[in-house]
């Protein structure tokens, strides 16, 4: 059966976020002859409202989203998801940060939100696939079965950092349009189908955080509050005090309050004895460290040490290492030249050429 046939008679639940990506994403299914259901994930609370207008998941992206599924007539959804999206996603954020840990509440939300509750959702509605707007590709592997994550085609886009944590039964029902496209170009599909969202800027903070004030929306949701305790250096000298370690991060230098001959960082938020722990720039560099839940793509497991380019945040451009896995669910990471500022709690993601290994999570 040709791709054209298979696709006709294929129902795909199309993940819509109001943005250029998803509109277009939806567009370029239709032209390969899938019949395309759009979905709006209601992921915000209802505080959080005035405060994301016009992100993901405010009523602006809703209004632009149910726009576009009528211009390219296709049926709309509108589906509440804020309990699920409250639990996972914006409590883990709250709870990493008084743990001393960075979250990633994105890669949270693709494993739990769009690739787990809209998968839920595409089977009430009979739907085989889910697509979403991602620039990541999905192939299977003949010999194996498995299904592989790959790198989209346009670097600088490249969303698979934060699709590492995707299972097989989730990779497999999963379609990327965009994964073979640049930026540019899904705007020019946009604008071919005259969508209403093809100039529309895109965001590039956490969609429930608009002013990228982690701390500040932590108080204002009543999900941390003020606590007094001590900055110190590696000898255990107060410097200072801080007003809760979770309003800092690995590697900050501004705003510590704290008076120096030489610029401090912080190099450690321990979470036990309520202390942010500073020093001077060459401690923040390191070559090894632990990740912990590891997620391997292209097999069930791994035994030998690999070789693999690391990425431990999101605009990082990668690192040679060597990673050792062990029989529980953990890896050590060697990195061939020393790091700056790897966070705990960060995903720590491990590429060969453009396929995605798998990854796991940093700890401390």
């Amino acid at each position: 059966m040709s791709a054209v046939a298979e696709a006709k008679k294929t129902r795909v639940l199309c993940g819509m976020s109001g943005g250029v990506d998803s509109s277009a994403t939806a567009a370029l299914l239709i032209e390969q002859g899938y019949e395309v259901v759009g979905v709006t994930l209601k992921l915000w609370p209802q505080d959080c409202v005035s405060r994301a207008e016009d992100k993901c998941c405010g009523p602006q992206a809703v209004s632009d989203a149910r726009s576009v599924c009528a211009n390219l007539g296709i049926r709309y959804y509108l589906i509440d998801e804020a309990e699920d999206f409250q639990k996972h996603v914006i409590q883990y954020f709250a709870d990493e940060y008084k743990a001393g840990r960075t979250p990633n509440p994105c890669v949270m939300c693709n494993e739990h939100l769009k690739f787990g509750r809209l998968i839920e959702r595409a089977d009430q509605l009979g739907a085989d696939k889910i697509a979403t707007g991602h620039f990541a590709r999905v192939e299977q592997d003949e010999t194996t079965g498995r299904y592989l994550l790959k790198r989209g085609r346009d670097e600088r886009k490249d969303q698979t950092y934060f699709l590492f944590s995707l299972r097989q039964d989730q990779l497999s029902r999963a379609l990327f349009p965009l994964g073979e496209k640049t930026k540019d170009d899904t705007r020019d599909v946009a604008r071919h189908c005259n969508l209403k969202t093809a100039d529309k800027e895109e965001s590039m903070e956490i969609c429930f955080v608009p002013d990228n004030d982690y701390g500040g929306f932590l108080e204002k949701a009543g999900l941390a509050e003020k606590h007094r305790g001590e900055i110190v250096d590696l000898q255990g000298r107060v410097l200072g005090h801080h007003d809760g370690i979770e309003f800092y991060t690995i590697g900050q230098r501004k705003g510590l309050g704290i008076s120096a001959p030489n610029p401090l960082y912080v190099l450690e938020l321990n979470a036990e004895e309520n202390r942010v722990v500073v020093g001077p720039v060459e401690n923040l560099e390191s070559d090894t460290f632990t990740v912990e839940r590891c997620n391997w793509i292209p097999f069930e497991n791994v035994t030998e040490p690999l070789e693999v380019t690391t990425r431990i945040r999101y605009n990082h451009s990668g690192t040679m290492a060597t990673v050792e896995p062990d029989e529980n669910g953990r890896a050590t990471v060697h990195l061939h030249e020393p790091q700056r500022a790897i966070a705990p709690g960060q995903a720590c993601v491990f590429y060969q050429d453009d396929l995605v290994v798998g990854g796991g999570w940093i700890t401390r």
